[in-house]
């Protein structure tokens, strides 16, 4: 017996879901060169344009003279250095709560958070269009894991009927496929009459929302004791790398001693901490790099309805164009592609089957005039694609 590993490869090529990896020969921006071919990208998640701002290269550079170019060990070791410090400290003031956690990526945090508070003979309950990471933390978690319906409070609330041990509600704050917002209020509400804990994961929420980009929390003006534990990733609107979590003193010391991903990893680089701490600085100060991104979405939005796209329901930096068919969507981004934009093809896996999309992404560092361009060119390739064959 042996893997049929070709078997398999050739099988998701012929369902239009074999995925290639494009390769980046640029800064990450609005013009980039991707497999050495110039483009105009609508699909990286760099939302207020910091990934290669010249003020956070240079404290990178700065860090690195300082602290070297490695965390050198785990933080309980002797990785945990001044910079890592100092931004947990800023990211807590960020969020309003009393101490903050780095990780090293966004699905060390959800698994490390997850897989800490609850196991055996305790229950998780997810939204259903979460990201992968947070229903991987859930299935290995060990506890009871079931999923409620897409940001439906109701659904929540009957699965909560039926939980048992310590519980822990989950979901994204920003759907990172769909680009709607979590109903957190409700799921609050239906969490805290259950006795039940709500874990955000606001890793597309920090930077675009919230007066001062603290995401779908500061939003909807909740506090800790409506959301005691609230995950956001780094490498998004930040523009740097890594994540956090936010919450408690007691939540904090917990995952120091029970979160196997945090214990059990080398630190990230001092250097990069250094970035970060410039990035949160920009984030908090710079507020019209948010009104830009408004601006932006807006002018999408409106073009985008005027040609008949079909948009879901979101005012976020994110805007899928719903397509349904997988090949048909990889057709429609090679014919951007063909026009020098970039917007990725989004399949199952990924997204449920027959709700394929091209997902756009739009960032601060984008001018009014490169979405016009976008608009024209996706007005353009609909038109000479037509419309979708009738299945009847």
């Amino acid at each position: 017996m042996s893997f049929d590993l070709a078997a398999r490869l050739a099988a998701r090529r012929a369902e239009n879901l074999y995925r290639h990896r494009p390769l980046l020969d640029s800064p990450q921006g609005p013009e980039v060169v991707v497999d050495g071919q110039p483009l105009l990208a609508f699909c990286n998640n760099d939302y207020l344009g910091l990934a290669s701002h010249p003020q956070v290269i240079e404290a990178w550079r700065a860090g690195a003279t300082r602290w070297g170019v490695g965390g050198g060990a785990s933080h309980l070791v002797i990785g945990h250095s001044s910079p890592h410090h100092a931004l947990e400290e800023a990211l807590a003031d960020l969020t309003g709560r009393p101490r903050a956690l780095l990780f090293t990526t966004g699905y060390m945090a959800n698994l490390g958070a997850v897989t800490a508070l609850v196991g055996q003979g305790d229950t998780v309950l997810e939204d259903r269009l979460n990201h992968a990471s947070l229903l991987d933390a859930g299935l290995l978690s060990g506890a009871r894991f079931n999923r409620y319906l897409h940001n439906d409070a109701t659904s929540l609330a009957n699965r909560l009927e039926k939980a048992i041990g310590n519980t822990l509600v989950v979901t994204d704050g920003v759907f990172s496929m769909d680009g709607d917002i979590a109903d957190l209020p409700a799921l609050a509400r239906e969490a805290k009459a259950k006795g039940a804990w709500l874990m955000v994961d606001d890793a597309h929420g920090f930077g675009p929302l919230g007066a001062h980009g603290g995401g779908i929390v500061e939003h909807f003006g909740l506090s800790q004791d409506d959301v005691p534990v609230l995950v956001g990733t780094l490498g998004k609107a930040f523009g740097t790398a890594g994540a956090f979590v936010a919450g408690s003193d007691e939540l904090i010391e917990t995952l120091i001693q029970f979160a196997r991903p945090y214990i059990y990893t080398t630190s990230q680089p001092p250097a990069l901490a250094c970035a970060t701490l410039k990035s949160l600085e920009l984030l908090r100060s710079e507020h019209w790099r948010r009104e830009h991104l408004n601006t932006l979405i807006r002018q999408f939005r409106q073009g985008a309805e005027q040609i008949g796209l079909e948009l879901m329901d979101s005012f976020t930096p994110i805007q899928p164009i719903m397509i349904g068919d997988a090949g048909r969507a990889v057709r429609l981004s090679q014919m951007l592609r063909e026009r020098g934009l970039m917007v990725t093809a989004i399949r199952p896996p990924t997204v449920p089957a027959g709700s394929a999309r091209l997902r756009v992404t739009l960032s601060a560092a984008h001018s009014e005039g490169q979405v016009q361009l976008l608009l024209n060119g996706l007005a353009d390739c609909f038109q000479r694609l037509g419309p979708e064959p009738s299945h009847a």
